[in-house]
């Protein structure tokens, strides 16, 4: 199994420091110099998410809690979810954790199809999970989640908790303001998702949303429709199988993963 690990490395600098932590840059303004390091260290991570994931071809990003066992119902579903995606010519990629991330890049892998993760590091992730043919680690979840965007046409979100929300209603807000097409954003769970539907219906009663923007997300319980929508969806607005295919630069030292 082939695996590439890409673990933060800045020079000259101790990024696990408080002085270089996330919390540290968000308590108001510091100097000039430590506010100029922190952008060139956001430009090093988008650089290096850039480059290893460059060729890892049409996407569908599985969102989903990782505190999900192997013997959970939502585990095995998530593990189907990520087969399917596979078999109708998807990489899957995921945010590369344990739970409901492990489940579908494990699923995807079991099916012969292509694995990717972009994992965040995290005081209580100490790893990332073994099922992914290529991944890159992150520190900071804006740029993560950037990248999870970018290579995506659709976005599968399985039962999870606070940062699943953040993730979802991200994509919701970028397909919404049209800041990237109107991609699928499919639900795997009618019964755990109904009060975040009704909640959607509320705000579409109170005018805070159009009552249109009900339709960005579906809910369904069936692992096989929401691969049929995604497959349909694609391959009807997106020649994503025809497009040129990314070469390596020889220049960079790239070799096509």
């Amino acid at each position: 199994m082939a695996q590439h690990d890409y673990q933060p490395n800045f020079p000259n600098s101790n990024w696990k420091s408080a002085e270089n932590s996330d919390r540290y840059f968000l308590e108001g303004p510091k100097s000039r110099w430590r506010e100029f390091l922190f952008v060139f260290r956001v430009l090093i991570e988008f650089i290096r998410g850039f480059r290893v994931l460059h060729f890892v071809g049409p996407c569908v990003t599985v969102f989903g809690s990782a505190r999900f066992k192997e013997d959970h119902p939502y585990y095995q579903s998530a593990r189907q979810m990520g087969a399917e995606l596979s078999k109708i010519g998807f990489t899957v990629m995921t945010g590369g954790g344990p739970g409901i991330m492990e489940a579908a890049n494990r699923g995807a892998m079991e099916a012969g199809g292509r694995s990717v993760g972009a994992a965040i590091v995290l005081p209580m992730e100490s790893s990332h999970n073994p099922y992914m043919d290529t991944w890159v680690q992150f520190k900071y979840f804006f740029v993560r989640k950037y990248l999870l965007f970018k290579y995506s046409y659709a976005f599968v979100v399985m039962p999870g908790g606070v940062g699943t929300m953040d993730e979802m209603f991200e994509a919701l807000t970028l397909i919404q303001t049209k800041k990237i097409d109107h991609f699928p954003v499919i639900l795997i769970g009618v019964e755990y998702f109904r009060p975040l539907v009704q909640l959607l219906e509320a705000m579409a009663d109170a005018g805070t949303i159009d009552r249109h923007d009900l339709d960005l997300v579906y809910a369904t319980d069936s692992v096989e429709e929401a691969g049929r929508m995604i497959e349909k969806h694609v391959r009807e607005r997106y020649a994503v199988w025809k497009m040129k295919k990314p070469k390596p630069s020889v220049i960079l030292g790239e070799q096509k993963k």
